[in-house]
């Protein structure tokens, strides 16, 4: 296995997941208003057959400037998507001419025991603004734990600065999801890619 030296503290850390990435599905946004991974349909697997599924993103960009690109989960056939979420988020910002830079906690963009759209990043929607990330999803099929999930984006803004957004939680529950949907707060995915991989 890959391993990581660190020389401050001479030890080694592993690297990767020890897995390879099988595509399962790729969603290309076209002003659509949401982009959905449903277990069964269209070739999409969301079951046991993996431990990890992980959707990449790339070049999001939203037709509404400002928008809040989210997700949620479901389980069997509901589509209301509206699991209980509890969750951590924090941010890093850095500006092109290194006046700014900051970490910290962002309270209200974290959920407590909430059945809303987990927040993943804003984008504004000039033309050479998007966001890019990813989202891994643990054992969605347990019935048995609550189910994990950590995400890293990050994004360009308009202003000259680099934004990154670390989520990490759960989805309160132990039956099993089926379903991942993701979606802006206001107006339709403008354009970006979706790839969803289960990990070996």
């Amino acid at each position: 296995m890959a391993t990581y030296q660190d020389s401050r503290y001479n030890i080694a850390l592993p690297s990767g997941s020890g897995g390879a990435l099988v595509p399962i599905k790729t969603l290309t946004a076209s002003s659509s208003a949401t982009l959905s991974f449903l277990n069964g349909a269209d070739s999409v697997v969301l079951d046991d057959t993996y431990k990890t599924y992980i959707f990449k993103f790339y070049n999001i960009h939203p037709a509404t400037d400002g928008a809040l690109f989210s997700f949620q989960a479901d389980t069997g056939t509901n589509t209301s998507y509206n699991t209980t979420i509890t969750s951590n988020f924090f941010t890093s910002i850095g500006s092109e001419d290194g006046t700014e830079g900051s970490l910290g906690y962002q309270t209200g963009d974290d959920l407590a025991q909430s059945t809303s759209f987990q927040r993943l990043m804003d984008v504004g929607n000039g033309n050479d603004e998007s966001g890019c990330g990813e989202l891994m999803l643990f054992s969605p099929s347990s019935s048995t734990f609550v189910k994990h999930f950590m995400s890293r984006v990050q994004m360009y803004e308009n202003g000259n600065r680099t934004m990154d957004k670390y989520i990490a939680g759960y989805f309160n529950t132990t039956t099993a999801l089926t379903r991942v949907q993701f979606k802006f707060s206001s107006g339709n995915i403008d354009s970006g890619v979706i790839k969803m991989y289960g990990i070996t």
